[in-house]
């Protein structure tokens, strides 16, 4: 192979890596491994929209260059990728057929629509039964609300490349079946109906993601994926309360969820968790359910606050998971944030959201607003940080320890 073809197929199973939700960092140490087995000493450098490959040969003057958006995940192609390196490495894939293969992967499938848009009814109610969702009237909405918001989603993505567009319709459905709920009263106080299927639409690995690109210097690159998802809460919060107010419905801002007993934490955890692995094209043996109960062991008998248990919940599911992404060349963003999904402070990022519109659009501003609000934006922000921090330090102090364990070797 020519000089431009081995760039060309290193940047093709980099940006398969990198687009698919793949930490950074093992996507520039797996596609650099890829060129030293084509004989490439080259050095990759992501940015937000971009993966450029530098050789580092003196009379190599080529710089190549393929652009890539980090906004997606899918777990199969990134395994498929990895495979596909290791029979490549032990000689079984030729690297012209390698190149078909990537290009292969790379047009994989999702998930079928039908299992995508059972999986975000499901996993929609499974988060509200965690948040207290009581009847079954509301449960049947949500399912419904966010069964919709899937194939809307999916309807949008044939038609719009605009990234942002689809969650923001998900979640304007999802406002205007939960206003229409609260009208008819088949909704309580709490709003689930129409917050808890926008809960499936928070881009939590990104943010994880953005974090570790963050503690390793990327600091572009983890700002960038930062606002990346920021901007996605944003536009679904805004379809959520735009939804709302069509209606005339308001979203409370301070609302405390219900208390629910164990065995029903445990199971809606788990439903939440298979709903994501479809999300994320997992396979079906990388569900870990018994994890998602540390958290409220910890709160419930051992007293502990939400923070403190969402931290302890997260360090253990990092240190199950980093050793089991690393064998299985899985995302760990992916399958970290889908192990921990029934944590997530979606709810208080809503009303967050609700209460600054609030208070900008002119309503009383009270003490009693401006205090919940301030206490919802406070609350979600110490528990992403408390996810990130349980989730990402079992990977570093793991991943470091078997860097020196392989320098050691050789």
């Amino acid at each position: 192979m020519t000089l431009a073809e081995r760039c060309n197929l290193v940047l093709a199973f980099a940006r398969v890596l990198y687009v698919n939700g793949q930490a950074t960092e093992q996507t520039v140490a797996t596609a650099e491994q890829l060129g030293r087995m084509l004989g490439l000493r080259a050095k990759v450098m992501p940015r937000w929209g971009e993966l450029r490959l530098q050789p580092e040969d003196e009379n190599a003057s080529v710089i190549a260059e393929v652009a890539a958006d980090p906004t997606g995940v899918d777990m199969n192609r990134v395994a498929s990728a990895a495979r596909a390196i290791d029979e490549l490495g032990a000689g079984r894939l030729a690297p012209p057929a390698a190149a078909e293969t990537i290009a292969a992967i790379s047009r994989a499938p999702p998930a079928p629509t039908w299992l995508f848009t059972l999986a975000a009814g499901a996993g929609a109610v499974g988060l509200a039964v965690i948040f207290g969702v009581e009847h079954p009237v509301p449960a049947a909405l949500i399912f419904v609300s966010a069964a919709a918001g899937a194939i809307l989603r999916r309807g949008v993505a044939q038609v719009s490349a605009n990234v942002f567009l689809q969650p923001f319709c998900a979640a304007l459905v999802a406002g205007v079946i939960g206003a229409l709920a609260v009208r008819y009263q088949l909704s309580s106080s709490l709003r689930l109906v129409a917050v808890c299927p926008c809960m499936v639409l928070v881009p939590g690995p990104h943010v994880l993601n953005g974090a570790l690109d963050l503690i390793n210097g990327r600091i572009h690159l983890g700002a960038a994926r930062l606002i990346y998802a920021g901007l996605v809460i944003v536009a679904i919060s805004t379809g959520l309360l735009l939804g709302l107010a069509l209606l005339g419905v308001s979203l409370p801002v301070d609302q405390a969820g219900r208390a629910v007993p164990l065995w029903q934490d445990v199971v809606a955890a788990g439903v939440a968790i298979a709903a994501y692995s479809v999300f994320f094209s997992t396979p079906p043996n990388m569900l870990l359910w018994p994890v998602t109960a540390l958290r409220w062991v910890a709160i419930t008998v051992f007293g502990f606050g939400a923070a403190i248990g969402t931290l302890l919940a997260c360090l253990v599911v990092g240190l199950i998971l980093t050793p089991v992404a690393r064998r299985r060349h899985m995302p760990f963003a992916a399958i970290g944030f889908a192990s921990v999904v029934s944590m997530l402070p979606g709810v208080l990022l809503f009303r967050m959201a609700s209460g600054l519109v609030q208070i900008a659009g002119g309503a009383p501003t009270s003490l009693e607003l401006i205090s919940a609000t301030i206490a919802d934006g406070t609350s979600a922000l110490i528990s992403i940080l408390a996810m990130s921090l349980g989730l990402i330090t079992p990977k570093l102090v793991i991943d470091a320890l078997s860097e020196q364990a392989t320098q050691v070797k050789s």
